[in-house]
């Protein structure tokens, strides 16, 4: 099914988020706690289990000085 959680697209997402805790040197808990969530917020968000709408991509995405294009282009 087009634009599923489990789609290419949302995998690339996914990746990217992981992609750029790493390069921000950051735990997930330490990015749960910044932006007011669990850690298992963050995990099932790098695992594609967890679909993002935009304004939580943009919490991620300035919390790891990234543009939105960073995430969602391929």
């Amino acid at each position: 099914m087009k634009g599923s959680i489990y789609s290419n697209d949302y995998r690339h997402l996914a990746n990217q988020l992981k992609k750029a805790r790493k390069e921000a040197k950051l735990t997930q808990r330490q990015v749960a706690e910044f932006l007011g969530h669990s850690q298992s917020y963050v995990s099932k968000a790098e695992i594609g289990e967890l679909k993002l709408d935009i304004l939580e991509l943009r919490e991620f995405a300035n919390l790891y000085k990234k543009d939105l294009d960073y995430f969602i282009k391929n």
